[in-house]
């Protein structure tokens, strides 16, 4: 039961709650996904580069060498569950155990970000960009993004399926970049500043995560945070139990246990498809 119902058992409850303002799952489909993962552990084979050699007639075939490489992945389990008490539901209007199943559902959507985030903070990038990018440390800025644009041309990524991560704060100072924002660079109808936000960019289709209980994107002592830009094939999530919602009676408590449940691991398969961005925040 949530801690603080108990008190107000003499109070008529509207009966369409507001939910605290919590953030949803953002990064779903952004990376590469397998499902139906029924070990405890993942992999991904990858295969190095080859190059191709002069072949003069009757010669003997000379092998690129090409190395294999696997890239791992540990299932770690997840659970968010509040209790409904079904004496104490019966004092109020509205649908405690509804309203539960959202925040529980949010809760496990928001930490399948964090597994992705956590293992792009863990890599070791392909390329990082420098918050003194163009001068002085700075906020996030056009020359970042044309920096981490062409780190992905030199490796090769492919131009669909690129992202960018960024945090609000970054975002904020993105759009303070007239050329992102003026009517001469955007076509009509589509300026940032109408909607607030900047779908797609340099390349990138570009989101914003905000402040986060799960830790979200980190920020040093000095201010400096980091924003990722990857390609989808160049990160991995593995899923062993699906984000899942139950609401199940425990006699014992005399309430519903209402839980969502989680289990995936996340890594990253090719470092020269991901950037990191460093941002000196004001």
């Amino acid at each position: 039961m949530a801690v603080n119902l108990s008190d107000s058992y003499v109070t008529l409850f509207d009966a369409e709650v507001h939910q605290v303002y919590q953030a949803e799952a953002i990064l779903r489909g952004t990376v590469r996904t397998r499902t139906g993962v029924n070990q405890s552990t993942y992999q991904w084979p990858k295969l190095g580069k080859g190059v191709a050699s002069v072949r003069t007639p009757q010669s003997d075939v000379v092998p690129m060498a090409a190395d294999w490489a696997n890239i791992s992945v540990t299932m770690t389990d997840y659970i968010a569950a509040e209790y409904s008490d079904i004496f104490q539901q019966s004092h109020v209007n509205f649908q405690e155990r509804q309203e539960l199943a959202q925040m529980v559902g949010g809760a496990i959507a928001r930490r399948e970000d964090q597994i992705v985030v956590d293992a792009m903070i863990a890599a070791t990038p392909g390329t990082t960009v420098a918050n003194s990018v163009g001068g002085s440390a700075t906020d996030m800025n056009i020359a970042k993004l044309r920096t981490a644009s062409a780190a992905l041309n030199a490796a090769n990524a492919p131009q669909q399926d690129r992202y960018l991560l960024m945090h609000a704060n970054a975002l904020e100072a993105l759009l303070s970049e007239t050329s992102v924002t003026s009517s001469d660079f955007t076509a009509p109808g589509s300026s940032p500043l109408v909607k607030g936000m900047i779908g797609f960019y340099m390349g990138f289709s570009i989101i914003m995560m905000g402040d986060r209980d799960e830790d979200g994107l980190p920020k040093d002592g000095s201010n400096d945070r980091s924003s990722f830009a990857w390609h989808k094939n160049a990160v991995g999530l593995a899923v062993s139990l699906p984000q899942k919602t139950a609401i199940d009676y425990v006699p014992e408590k005399t309430s519903w246990l209402v839980a969502g449940h989680l289990s995936a691991g996340s890594g990253v398969i090719d470092t020269t498809g991901l950037v990191e961005i460093i941002s000196r925040e004001a």
